[in-house]
């Protein structure tokens, strides 16, 4: 059978006779009477089936149950105090909520948040990741990163990056259609099709075949991917032509876990967008992180 603890109030009492050796300046010490300590550690001594203390001339004295029990009774103060310290001079931390899709948090934002971390060690971000059209910005979210025009209700959008786009592929599936490096290449090689969701605007081959003077692309042969993620995958794979965003898979390319089907960019006039909130609140956290990003992307460019 589990032993039934005192209660900490009783345990401080007990630690303060202890200490002082009177329950008058325990009484004096806890900010309560005489009578008050004297009754509570006659309850904490039928509670433990010993007797602690012995009543003698003008004041007490510990037994060797009471000696026993003091040791570890201030060690165990200790450890509380120690806790509660390391708690209130703990620094506060602050978190930001950010909102964005899987591509965009998954190849651009997340590889580079330790550096972020680095440099505001008491922030935490929280990601809010959707591949939905952000069309509202929440009252929830402290910033967002969108696809899109910019347009959207309840806060202001700052370009961040237009898009541009072109083909990529693996090493390996382009080592298996060698010829020229010209965009006629593409029409006989598979493509990587996704799925297209009411109000996104992003290219899709059809536009991509347009823009590089080709014929329009077959028909998709299988089901395209429910996001830009599992495109990407499906193209480190092997499995076919992703089409590429720049900034997004531009890590990918360095690695050269990707390469580029044939040299040239299809811009269009959408991109990816900070969407920052009407309301004040926390503006000095958000414009911290707004400048990390814009020296990310001078880095990257650089």
């Amino acid at each position: 059978m589990p032993t039934v603890l005192p209660s900490l109030d009783l345990l401080r009492v007990f630690e303060a006779c202890a200490r002082l050796l009177s329950f008058t300046a325990a009484a004096t010490e806890l900010g309560t009477t005489q009578p008050a300590i004297s009754q509570q550690i006659q309850r904490l001594e039928r509670q433990l089936s010993a007797r602690l203390f012995e009543r003698v001339y003008r004041g007490i004295e510990l037994t060797a149950s009471g000696g026993l029990l003091l040791d570890h009774v201030q060690e165990a103060l200790e450890a509380v105090r120690a806790g509660v310290e390391a708690v209130n001079t703990r620094p506060a931390r602050e978190v930001l909520a950010v909102a964005t899709d899987f591509a965009f948090a998954a190849y651009w934002l997340i590889p580079r948040l330790a550096r972020f971390y680095h440099l505001n060690p008491q922030v935490d971000v929280s990601l809010i990741t959707s591949n939905r059209p952000l069309v509202v910005l929440g009252g929830d979210v402290d910033l967002a990163v969108a696809f899109g025009d910019g347009h959207v209700r309840g806060g202001e959008a700052q370009l961040l990056f237009p898009e541009q786009v072109f083909p990529v592929c693996s090493p390996q599936l382009l080592a298996e259609y060698r010829g020229d490096a010209s965009s006629s290449r593409l029409a006989g090689m598979p493509l990587l099709h996704l799925k297209a969701m009411s109000g996104q605007h992003w290219f899709e081959w059809p536009g991509v075949f347009q823009a590089f003077g080709l014929k329009a692309p077959p028909a998709p042969t299988s089901p395209g991917f429910d996001n830009y993620t599992q495109v990407l995958s499906a193209a480190l794979a092997g499995q076919g032509v992703a089409i590429g965003w720049s900034h997004l898979v531009d890590d990918l390319l360095q690695q050269g876990l990707l390469c580029r089907v044939f040299e040239g960019v299809v811009a269009s006039r959408y991109g990816y967008h900070l969407l920052l909130p009407q309301r004040k609140r926390r503006m000095r956290l958000v414009r911290r992180f707004v400048d990390w990003m814009h020296a990310e992307l001078a880095a990257q460019a650089a």
